[in-house]
């Protein structure tokens, strides 16, 4: 939408996404800390990947609201030079983490489900 100039829509849209990010993130840490831990059964060579997977998951999960809100707090500010730099770094570990999220969630619970689920 930004490359076609569309300036309203993509503030409109990432604005959308980041709201759908902060409710996804209160949503998964209340069931995380209220929920139980459930343990990786995969062996073999699928153990370090699912872990390496995990760890650069977690690690840069814990940047994304950091990154994110101030990218947004420059486009509103209307700082386009900085926005657009930090968007270059936010928007490629955003997306890291949002398919790594799946990765993890497809290893954990559908191809090596826990005992008892």
């Amino acid at each position: 939408m930004i490359r076609g100039r569309r300036v309203t829509a993509h503030r409109r849209c990432m604005t959308a996404a980041f709201g759908v990010s902060v409710l996804f993130l209160a949503s998964y840490l209340t069931y995380r800390f209220a929920g139980q831990e459930k343990k990786f059964t995969g062996q073999g060579w699928i153990r370090p990947v699912y872990f390496f997977i995990l760890i650069t998951h977690v690690v840069l999960a814990m940047t994304v609201p950091v990154l994110a809100s101030w990218t947004l707090v420059l486009g509103y500010r209307g700082r386009w030079a900085r926005h657009k730099k930090m968007a270059k770094v936010t928007l490629p570990i955003w997306i890291y983490v949002s398919i790594t999220g799946v990765a993890v969630y497809v290893l954990l619970f559908r191809v090596y489900r826990p005992v008892g689920m």
